[in-house]
């Protein structure tokens, strides 16, 4: 049996980037670009995304 797979809201891990000092940059073909300094992150332009991604780069830039 498949398990069922949760979604966070694109905007709700946008607003969490841009309160630990993320800023957009660009838009990809798919995939919005966020900057910190010199480091980048590419979120889906999606309205939703898989929770495992999410998790994956809310641990991956130490989101709080």
């Amino acid at each position: 049996m498949r398990a069922h797979n949760s979604y966070m809201k694109a905007l709700d891990l946008i607003a969490l980037l841009e309160k630990n000092g993320w800023t957009f940059k660009r838009h990809g073909s798919n995939h919005d670009v966020y900057v910190k300094g010199k480091e980048w992150e590419s979120i889906p332009r999606h309205r939703e995304i898989k929770d495992s991604l999410a998790r994956i780069i809310i641990k991956r830039r130490s989101l709080k």
